[in-house]
């Protein structure tokens, strides 16, 4: 393999061209883009032109004319799993657009794939990156807020939204369009070690007849609740995260700019309090009113110096033997096992 990694684009829509294609071309001294290819030829022939490469329009010809070492796949969402195998089994290293399947059964298929052709497959989970994602694990770790009890996961907006991704024979949906992204975060946040889960999908503002409303409740064994929304018809802004323990909360808003903390000095020790069962002090309880309290906001910044450009970055390490690719093709698995669970609820959708 030459230095840089030759890249075929198979899809050349929003996600193709607009995310693929734009990420590529923050490395040009690591990828060179020589193929891309969609069923719309003239799109095909404009993104060729764009990116000074190939253009094909038949996948067949494109995967038979090679030229490439990678293959983003980056089609309609029914149709990831068969792309992904064709080119995995034509020798390619391959990236999976999420959804990586429409149904559970289906997404097992690459975990089969996964064995078959180790270090070759690359689940693009790509919001793992999000650097105010790494930087609310990297607090949470430290225990600032205590124990965790409840973690809001937010991505809410009013959209009457109207093109293929709103109808449910394309796979089309919000459990399928941000659902996967927001789902790994939970799966992260609880360790995949998920005891319960409740879902209801709506469809509030958009046209078509997929879901544009999630409402998604997760709990673990340790007492963790999370709580998924992404709601279509939501006319004012929510926060991203909203996350509270047994010390202290944070909060994170939608432009996730800044992390603002509220917690308990951590020297101070929260003692227990008998319970008072006379007549009760007013509203004096415990040491409500001497509780240290700390508030904090802090610009969104992980140690790491992660954030959703690396996604790239972390393929071109794993493929040269730099670094193993941090996302595994069970995790990305999980998170359709939770969709499926979500859609057995809601059979309308």
């Amino acid at each position: 393999m030459d230095e840089k990694i030759r890249v075929g684009i198979l899809g050349a829509g929003r996600a193709g061209d607009g995310m693929h294609g734009r990420e590529l071309k923050l490395y040009p001294d690591k990828f060179e883009i020589t193929a891309i290819c969609d069923i719309d030829a003239e799109r095909a022939e404009m993104c060729a032109e764009k990116y000074q490469c190939r253009s094909f329009s038949d996948p067949d010809a494109f995967f038979k004319a090679g030229g490439f070492d990678l293959v983003a796949v980056a089609t309609y969402s029914k149709t990831h799993m068969q792309y992904t195998r064709q080119a995995l089994e034509s020798g390619y290293y391959t990236i999976i657009e999420k959804p990586i399947a429409i149904t559970y059964e289906e997404a097992k298929e690459l975990l089969v794939l996964d064995k078959k052709f180790p270090g070759k497959l690359f689940c693009r989970q790509n919001r793992r990156f999000e650097a105010a994602f790494q930087h609310v694990r990297e607090l949470l770790a430290t225990g600032i807020i205590g124990k965790v009890h409840t973690i809001k996961l937010m991505r809410n907006s009013f959209s009457r939204r109207n093109d293929w991704q709103m109808l449910q024979c394309n796979g089309g949906g919000q459990l399928n369009n941000w659902g996967p992204h927001l789902i790994d975060h939970a799966l992260q946040f609880m360790n995949y070690k998920v005891q319960s889960v409740w879902g209801e999908l709506k469809r509030t503002a958009a046209m078509g007849d997929a879901d544009d409303s999630i409402k998604l409740l997760m709990r673990d064994f340790d007492g963790l609740t999370v709580d998924i929304e992404i709601f279509g018809g939501a006319a004012l802004p929510s926060n991203a995260y909203e996350i509270y323990g047994s010390r202290g909360a944070l909060m994170v808003d939608s432009t996730e700019a800044d992390i603002k903390m509220r917690y308990v000095e951590p020297t101070y020790e929260l003692k227990p309090y008998p319970i008072i069962e006379g007549h009760p002090n007013g509203f004096k309880f415990a040491d409500n009113a001497t509780i240290p309290w700390v508030r904090q906001t802090i610009m969104v910044k992980p140690s790491n110096g992660w954030n959703m450009e690396r996604f790239y970055l972390a393929v071109y390490e794993a493929v040269k033997g730099i670094a193993p690719f941090p996302i595994k093709a069970e995790e990305a698995v999980e998170v359709t096992r939770i969709t499926a669970e979500v859609r057995k609820q809601n059979p309308g959708f």
